[in-house]
């Protein structure tokens, strides 16, 4: 496959053109070692394209993209996958429609929705544990469905943190019958096209979704991309994409969402039949010992808790085995793999894992249980969120009104949404998940 904007930085950097035009560093790196890669560094210069109002280079990269996806269009993200958020809550005010959303969203979609003035209808999903992970059932969204006075869309987060994958083309068919629009965070999902099965939103029936090309693809940080299945919507997103976006995105990210597009086309099936076998012989290795979740096969994630481990020790263990966890807390770990990860990165993975098992203490461990409820709304999202705020304590926080969300990522999942009155509750999953303070609107 082609690499339009690759092939115009190669060109570009070894042209020896007198570079009058920005970025300042001219093409010269402050250290040997980032040479190369301060040459391919480049703005908007003739023949360059742009990026949202891409004719040139950029659109035909973002074409293959959506080729290789079986989408109706495709547009670059420089910014991760947090302005493909921020685009399709656009394109949803645009159309005025009410938004429903399951509760366990990334901090970005808060932030979105109060940039945007967005009131939301949370549906709490069926959490089993902690608030990382839980099933979405179909008679909820219905219900919400059903009870939206105008059109809606419906926006969940599949795979979650954990590689849990919602029903998506179930959701689909439940929102159209409805007249919504169903809008998926796949952050960690880009690869999902390319399994046997192909379980991509877009191909599941999605209308709307955001690719974190950089979580599991060869792209740089911060490369996503943002899909749609509706012509309709094809012209709307980069004019949406561009309230929000830089207007000097980097090209070193787009170069990289460029490659993978060879990627894609010419190795990822391979890899991806070659990674399988050695999860599932991986996970067959530690059967009776750990227990795993189901979903996304490249999110092994470790149930520590029911196999009766310390989630945050047994990654403390790997991490000694120099093996670096996604994330950890005392129910889950973790572990992200991906269609790159080598034989050879497997067996160093199984045998640190055997490791931390061996070392880690057997504990008759309590699985963290939390029950779904809502915290009590006081303020609107956005009123909430530019409201002057203070710092406190998350043991002085009760009664008080949530201000901006401020959580740790991983994962950045809100407890308490700006404007929600944070109660006992609250503070008992802030304790949990080891956040020491929260932002509150001053009284």
């Amino acid at each position: 496959m082609d690499t339009p904007v690759y092939d115009f930085l190669m060109k570009y950097s070894s042209s020896g053109i007198l570079r009058a035009h920005m970025p300042g560093h001219k093409g010269k790196a402050p250290v040997m070692e980032l040479e190369k890669l301060y040459s391919l560094d480049i703005t908007e210069i003739k023949g360059a394209d742009s990026l949202f109002e891409a004719d040139g280079i950029i659109a035909e990269s973002e074409k293959n993209t959506a080729d290789l996806y079986g989408s109706k269009a495709a547009a670059f993200s420089a910014g991760g996958s947090t302005l493909c958020i921020q685009a399709m809550l656009a394109i949803m005010k645009m159309e005025g429609r009410r938004v429903i959303a399951a509760r366990n969203v990334h901090r970005a979609f808060l932030n979105a929705a109060a940039l945007l003035d967005l009131d939301v209808t949370w549906i709490m999903p069926g959490y089993s544990g902690g608030i990382l992970s839980g099933e979405l059932q179909l008679t909820d969204v219905e219900a919400a469905l059903a009870a939206s006075c105008r059109p809606a869309c419906v926006y969940i987060t599949s795979p979650d943190y954990t590689g849990r994958l919602a029903d998506i083309a179930a959701l689909a068919e439940l929102c159209h019958s409805y007249d919504a629009r169903l809008l998926v965070d796949n952050a960690h999902g880009a690869h999902l096209a390319f399994l046997e099965k192909n379980r991509h939103p877009i191909a599941l029936g999605a209308d709307l979704c955001c690719d974190s090309a950089h979580k599991m693809l060869p792209a740089l940080t911060g490369a996503a991309v943002l899909h749609t299945s509706r012509k309709e919507y094809a012209p709307l997103l980069k004019q949406a994409m561009s309230f929000f976006g830089s207007t000097s995105p980097s090209y070193l990210i787009m170069a990289s969402l460029d490659l993978c597009n060879r990627y894609i086309a010419e190795c990822i099936r391979g890899d991806i039949a070659a990674a399988l076998p050695q999860i599932v012989a991986l996970r067959e290795s530690f059967r009776g010992r750990l227990a795993f979740a189901d979903g996304d096969p490249f999110h092994i994630t470790v149930k520590a808790a029911e196999s009766g481990y310390d989630g945050t020790e047994l990654a403390e263990l790997l991490r000694a085995e120099g093996v670096e966890c996604e994330y950890a807390d005392r129910e889950l770990v973790v572990l992200l793999m991906s269609p790159l990860s080598s034989d050879l990165d497997f067996v160093r993975l199984r045998a640190a894992l055997e490791s931390a098992v061996a070392g880690a203490s057997r504990k008759n461990c309590i699985k963290f249980k939390i029950m779904p409820k809502l915290p009590h709304m006081a303020l609107a999202i956005r009123e909430a969120a530019f409201a002057p705020s203070e710092e406190i304590p998350v043991e002085e926080a009760e009664g008080r009104i949530c201000a901006s969300v401020k959580v740790p990522c991983p994962p950045a999942i809100p407890i308490a949404a700006s404007g929600e009155i944070i109660d006992r509750d609250c503070i008992e999953l802030f304790r949990e998940y080891g956040i020491k303070t929260v932002l509150v609107v001053k009284k």
